[in-house]
């Protein structure tokens, strides 16, 4: 059989796959198992949906000076994140152009004499990913046409974004919410405090959808429930949220609201959107006793009693306070496993023992994040259930529909 003839007989069960699982959806109502379980459809997302999006890699600041680096995985695929010796940073693909070697096996570290070195048969690279030298090669051998091959990276207020797409979705949406988020919390001049990974057996889509709404904070998420007002209906919000508002402009800082995410993104461009929410009275961040954490950040000169959330594409959310930031990175793995990334942001000069109490900064989110993994690995146990039925989305699982409607538009 012609690899022609197998890959459009691939072709041919994926469409019918498809045609089977829209068939079963009902409006309103959560996704149907085969979304969740069927490894010929998470093949079509990732081909048709995942390769084709933004997603973040990383903080600029793990890669400070040249020829730094850290390594990553985004859809099944191993990336070197890397600045050059002319300060880009570039994202790398970490498979030898020689027979297809991984090159790099550290987590993070500095490239030795300034590049990487294939372990198998030593082919080397410049940060650029270039080849500098291939030994015993025949005459003729062309070095210029086995160099690292490269996807399209971006930095934005200190985020790196990264595409697989051979012509990216266009990134003006992103920076304009950037531009009113993140920049005004100075996460371009912030670095990491803190990274850990968290490995959930379930579907990606069962992560994201559980990030996208507070439903579920009230019995998951008891401490963050308590301190921050998002876990309620939003029209319970609005009077303190409105309070928040006039708080931070008091001190010269207005954070923007955007909604260009999901279907509502135009065509051609990344999805983006940001959104206020009010802490409860006398909070100001997200600790475990409501208190602050760490140095103001950006043009915060005060507490202003809130929290940001932004979400870039389908597999990148941030939340931001007055003294630090969250980066959250969903990691699709297989159509049963997902890594969920969360970075810690400071600002750039604070040190931990001296600014910041590493373990009181990570309190909040790690707890959240292993209660979040617990009940994610729930849903998708009983997804898998033959006698599943899916149920009708509430007032506050909004966002999570919108998500789910923006996957089924781009498949189609």
């Amino acid at each position: 059989m012609t690899t022609s003839v197998a890959g459009q007989e691939m072709q041919k069960t994926q469409d019918d796959r498809w045609a089977q699982a829209l068939a079963a959806l009902r409006p309103g109502h959560a996704l149907s198992r085969e979304f969740y379980c069927d490894p010929e459809l998470f093949e079509r997302e990732k081909s048709r949906l995942l390769l084709q999006h933004w997603h973040c890699a990383g903080h600029q600041s793990q890669v400070p000076e040249p020829g730094d680096f850290f390594t990553t995985e985004i859809c099944g695929e191993s990336l070197i994140i890397v600045r050059g010796n002319d300060r880009e940073v570039r994202a790398l693909l970490n498979v030898c152009r020689h027979r297809g070697s991984r090159i790099c096996t550290q987590l993070s570290g500095r490239a030795r004499a300034g590049g990487f070195v294939c372990p198998y048969h030593a082919w080397s690279y410049s940060v650029d990913g270039s080849l500098r030298a291939a030994a015993r090669m025949p005459s003729g051998f062309d070095r210029a046409a086995y160099g690292l091959k490269r996807l399209h990276a971006r930095v934005i207020e200190g985020l790196i974004f990264v595409s697989f797409a051979p012509q990216p979705l266009g990134l003006g949406h992103v920076e304009a919410m950037l531009a009113g988020t993140a920049r005004l919390y100075g996460w371009a001049d912030a670095r990491v405090a803190h990274r850990e990974t968290y490995a959930i057996n379930a579907n990606w889509k069962l992560a994201v959808e559980n990030y996208m709404e507070c439903y579920h904070c009230g019995p998951a998420h008891e401490e963050y429930s308590r301190f921050h007002l998002y876990a309620r209906p939003a029209a319970l919000n609005r009077e303190a949220d409105e309070r928040v508002r006039q708080r931070a402009a008091s001190f010269g800082v207005e954070v923007q609201e955007h909604s260009y995410w999901g279907i509502q993104a135009q065509p051609g461009q990344e999805g983006a959107a940001s959104l206020r929410s009010a802490l409860a009275d006398g909070t100001v961040s997200g600790s475990e006793d409501g208190k602050a954490l760490a140095p103001l950040m950006g043009r915060f000169t005060d507490y202003d009693g809130g929290v940001t959330f932004f979400d870039v594409g389908l597999t990148s959310d941030f939340l931001a306070y007055p003294d630090h930031g969250l980066v959250y990175r969903f990691i699709p793995q297989t159509v049963h496993a997902t890594h969920m990334e969360v970075l810690w942001l400071v600002r750039g000069d604070a040190e931990a023992g001296r600014d910041f109490d590493l373990e009181r900064l990570t309190w909040l989110w790690k707890l959240t994040s292993v209660a979040d993994k617990r009940i994610i690995e729930l849903n998708q146990q009983g997804i898998n259930s033959r006698y599943y039925q899916p149920g009708p989305y509430s007032e506050m699982e909004q966002d999570t529909r919108r998500f789910i409607e923006w996957i089924l538009a781009e498949l189609k």
